[in-house]
């Protein structure tokens, strides 16, 4: 029965991969990809850099920085300034705690997962069986009850219909129907769980061997910043970028300042005539909008964003291409840790900014195209809120979902994509289309790798954040004090704005090291569906996964295997 839904799902989503002697883990052999595309990103960053420089050279942020006076002169800015020095308690060891608890989490994940894993799910289960019992209890509490929800009817208050006995037995008949799929699942599905925990212990051996890729998403950050802080350079500049114009205007004599007759055509500069002469004045008129550059401000601007949303959809792409092509080498290689190559992360990073740039912009672009839509879809829902009626909201409201289901799916296509690329160094298209296809022929298994994997690290950003959170209150407030500390809580104004700084900061913090480890379970994963499918445990065509993966699949190699652990 297996085999003949497996011949079915490989007919329709395209043929198992098949065998080949001289693969072992990503290519090296391998060319540029994408190139039309890599071009087409290369002329919007050098575009961008123009845009750049010229906001800089026309525009100036004071404008909307500083108020100017009648002369012309920025307000707040002279020899008269103060500089006020503000003195904040910097919360450097709550951050440092969870980073430490982060790596911890994670390196530990090879042992606790199993129990982590299950003592969640009989979590859920037992959570269930309470609502059931509850349920049943409020039912026959209210059994001799007369009143019902058609006597009620509609009312806003909720509390009345938790009164009625058939409201109970509602909740008691939808709980137990969850619980019993749920039962179900489990029961059919607990190889698959094993499946996904095993893959999870050995995402945490594998970031054991490369704990520098725990530090890659510092990389990532530090170029998103830089992203972020030239397109709101750029665009405060592009928005400063008209001169005022000051002309000499003629005072009406009998009346003040404020009833002048503006009509002056001699331009002037306020800075150097500041007196009035023969009842004339040098007075601000307006910004200048003549010329190419100011004409096309608001194209620029356009343009600013599109090329910054480009921009930071590239670098995290390239960030995940990058881990993809360092965990891929750690599952193909067949004596672990004797066969990892030396400096796997540096290494997959020149790889892939040597022959991909080209891919990994293409995937990027079509994202950016998806939330360049989304955009202006909330855009026109902020600006048409008031005329809308039920369907255009309606409308508005479908499409808005639409694509934010598009875009979901996008990121989860290129996410898989890159992993492709980064083993087999094939173009954008051809990578996505593989992929999913070796997705949709072990659908079940994805599903389930996906719910467990993303349980357990919702759990661990839970134990970072809320332990971090804690700790930082009871210290904060006063109630702890750390040995040889010379804080006092006293000193504190209001004490919950470096509370909310360290979970601001865990989170951050928590959510980099995380999203190594989801990506290296989803290339290792990928990596195992692609052994099952070319190899078969013989002398020739050895598994490369694990024992213990082995075990779960009843399935062995012939050949043992030296120095698996």
């Amino acid at each position: 029965m297996g085999k003949k839904q497996d011949t079915n799902e490989e007919s329709e989503y395209g043929e198992a991969a098949q065998y080949d002697p001289t693969f072992r883990g990503p290519i090296k052999d391998r060319g540029c990809t994408d190139i039309i595309c890599c071009i087409l990103f290369m002329a919007v960053i050098l575009g961008y850099i123009v845009v750049g420089i010229l906001a800089w050279l026309y525009g100036d942020p004071r404008h909307v920085l500083y108020p100017r006076n009648s002369t012309g002169w920025f307000c707040g800015i002279g020899p008269n300034n103060f500089l006020y020095n503000l003195s904040l308690v910097s919360p450097l060891s709550g951050l440092l705690i969870a980073m430490l608890v982060s790596m911890l989490f994670l390196l530990l994940l090879r042992f606790t997962a199993p129990v982590m894993v299950w003592v969640l799910i009989v979590g859920v289960l037992g959570a269930g069986a309470y609502g059931i019992w509850h349920c049943y209890w409020e039912y026959d509490r209210y059994k001799n009850d007369a009143a019902s929800i058609t006597d009620i009817g509609f009312t806003t208050n909720f509390n009345v219909y938790l009164q009625v006995q058939e409201t109970w037995l509602a909740f008691l008949i939808i709980i137990s129907v969850v619980e019993a799929i749920l039962l179900l699942t489990l029961i059919f599905l607990r190889t698959r769980i094993l499946i996904a925990i095993s893959l999870i212990q050995e995402s945490s051996k594998a970031i054991g061997y490369m704990m520098s890729s725990l530090l890659y998403p510092l990389v990532t950050f530090v170029l998103v910043l830089v992203c972020v802080a030239y397109w709101g350079a750029t665009a405060l500049y592009l928005a400063t970028s008209g001169n005022p114009i000051y002309r000499v205007v003629a005072l009406n004599s009998t009346m003040n300042d404020a009833c002048r007759n503006i009509s002056g055509t001699e331009d002037c500069d306020p800075q150097v005539r500041t007196k009035s002469l023969n009842h004339t004045s040098c007075i601000f008129i307006k910004y200048n909008d003549e010329g190419l550059f100011q004409r096309n401000l608001f194209n620029l601007q356009i343009y600013n964003a599109v090329a910054f949303l480009w921009c930071v959809n590239f670098v995290i792409a390239l960030g995940q291409c990058t881990l993809a092509g360092a965990f891929a080498s750690y599952y193909w290689a067949f004596t672990k840790p004797d066969d990892i190559p030396m400096f796997p992360v540096t290494g997959s990073f020149i790889r892939t900014l040597r022959y991909h740039v080209g891919s990994l912009a293409f995937g990027s672009l079509i994202l950016t195209l998806v939330q360049i839509v989304r955009i202006i879809l909330e855009y026109i829902d902020h600006k048409t809120k008031d005329a809308q009626n039920a369907v255009a909201r309606f409308i508005l409201c479908c499409l808005k979902c639409c694509f934010w289901c598009l875009e979901k799916f996008i990121k989860f296509l290129n996410r898989n994509a890159y992993i492709m690329i980064a083993i087999y160094g094939k173009n954008f298209c051809v990578s996505a289309k593989n992929a999913f296809s070796l997705l949709m022929r072990n659908v079940i298994r994805v599903v389930v790798l996906d719910k467990v994997t993303d349980l357990l690290l919702f759990f661990g950003k839970l134990l970072v954040v809320g332990g971090v959170g804690v700790l930082s209150f009871f210290f904060f407030s006063g109630r702890i004090l750390l040995p040889g500390s010379t804080f006092h809580s006293e000193t504190l104004n209001y004490y919950w704005m470096p509370i909310i700084t360290v979970v601001f900061g865990s989170y951050l913090i928590a959510h980099g090291f995380f999203s190594v480890y989801n990506m290296c379970v989803d290339t290792l994963f990928l990596c195992f569906l692609e052994d099952l499918e070319r190899n078969d445990g013989s002398l020739q065509k050895p598994y490369f996964m694990s024992k213990n993966l082995m075990k779960i699949l009843n399935k062995s190699n012939k050949a043992p295997k030296g120095g698996k652990k």
